[in-house]
């Protein structure tokens, strides 16, 4: 790799969250990265180039399109790591992905797709093992704070001679908007199970990501989702929205490192809406709002009525909207020998948006320039990057913090 032209390539930096990632590497991507934009129109890449600060002006811009594997290969071949935000990922992602492992080349993306990670698994997993390549998903608020959140709190029990991680729960607090491309890829996954009603068995699989769903603990049964309920603390509490991919990123991180977690870890993610009669009326209609976007999607109809008023791919949160965002993810877990913990991760800015621009940004630094736990393959920002990600997060301004309770 040292032979390669660029340390860091940015795939769809003329996307609305490319143009944020890019900003964020134009103002904290050391002196002497070499960074490189790319999309599929130069012009517009161009454009996204001209208005970065300082040194983002010089950067090289690179064309390539999805559908055009020559293309994807020869970008691959060029750079330590690629980052992308082209997405729906089911539909643009895999060619980059099969590249990137063909070439050793570390990858990540911001992907909430269950469906398009298993394929990606099952398509480049054993390849990326063989070159090096690691190839990280689920780069931003989906699910780096998850995944890190769990994986301190087990490196803290574990150092305190706790045992293994049981009853582990995430209540999410986060204020933001939602991108056209969030709700596309929200959009692509239903249509795919609608035309393909097996794949409903694989995306609702509490072990969809799992290297091995048959070493798997039967005697756990995940908690996935729940009714408008109430949280440790008194507070009503959603089913969050991320909580079917993010836990199973979780559970594919305590598999891949042959279940330091535990053996008999159970984990599940919840939204908190807030105390009194307030925050449990603010859950009902959470709860009765994402089933019917979700059931909306799936029916013609109303699928068509939902596609003129949620935001169209390309277009996102302003600024100001942007800058209000934050987001915190209490995670609790109690231990084998009875022990509890609190591990809390949070950041100003919007969750998806401003937040994940500083997470996919430090994930594609540190794939390029840190020296990372000896993994290949498919991984997890917790098996992949682990607590050199936590570092470089907590540098910029975000918080992962440990007690015991």
């Amino acid at each position: 790799m040292s032979e390669r032209a660029h340390d860091l390539v940015l795939f769809g930096a003329s996307g609305f969250v490319g143009k944020l990632v890019a900003g964020y590497l134009a103002e904290h991507a050391p002196e002497g990265a070499r960074i490189a934009l790319a999309g599929r129109t130069r012009a517009k890449v161009e454009l996204v180039r001209a208005d970065l600060p300082g040194r983002g002006r010089s950067w090289p811009v690179l064309t390539a399109d999805s559908a055009d594997p020559a293309a994807l290969a020869e970008l691959a071949a060029s750079a330590r790591a690629v980052v992308t935000t082209v997405g729906p990922y089911a539909r643009y992602g895999l060619p980059l992905v099969v590249a990137c492992a063909r070439a050793g080349t570390h990858y990540a993306d911001l992907t909430g797709e269950v469906l398009f990670v298993r394929d990606a698994i099952d398509a480049a997993d054993a390849t990326a093992r063989e070159t090096g390549a690691r190839i990280v998903h689920a780069c931003g608020f989906d699910s780096v704070p998850s995944d890190l959140a769990v994986a301190e709190l087990a490196r803290r029990a574990a150092a305190d001679g706790a045992g293994g991680l049981t009853d582990v729960q995430t209540v999410a607090t986060a204020k933001g908007g939602f991108s056209g491309g969030t709700i596309d890829s929200m959009r692509a996954q239903v249509a795919a199970i609608k035309e393909r009603p097996e794949l409903r068995r694989i995306a609702g699989h509490p072990y969809a990501l799992s290297p091995d769903r048959a070493a798997e603990p039967a005697t756990r049964q995940p908690r996935d989702a729940t009714p408008p309920t109430r949280t440790a603390d008194g507070r009503w509490a959603a089913p969050f929205v991320m909580a079917p991919f993010n836990t199973r990123v979780v559970r594919r991180s305590n598999a891949l490192q042959d279940w330091a977690y535990g053996r008999d870890f159970s984990y599940g993610e919840v939204m908190a809406t807030g105390g009194g009669i307030g925050g449990a009326v603010a859950a009902g209609v959470v709860t009765g709002g994402l089933a019917g976007v979700l059931a909306g999607m799936s029916f013609g109809p109303t699928a068509a009525l939902l596609d003129k008023v949620l935001p169209a791919p390309g277009e996102g949160p302003d600024a100001a909207t942007r800058a209000r965002g934050f987001f915190r993810m209490v995670t609790t877990g109690t231990t084998e020998s009875g022990r509890r913990y609190r591990s809390v991760a949070a950041g100003p800015g919007d969750p998806g948006y401003a937040a994940t621009a500083v997470m996919l940004g430090e994930a594609g630094l540190s794939l390029a320039l840190d020296d990372l736990p000896d993994r290949a393959g498919s991984l997890t920002p917790a098996t992949a990057l682990g607590t050199v990600l936590v570092d470089r997060l907590r540098a910029a301004g975000h918080t992962y913090e440990v007690t015991e309770l």
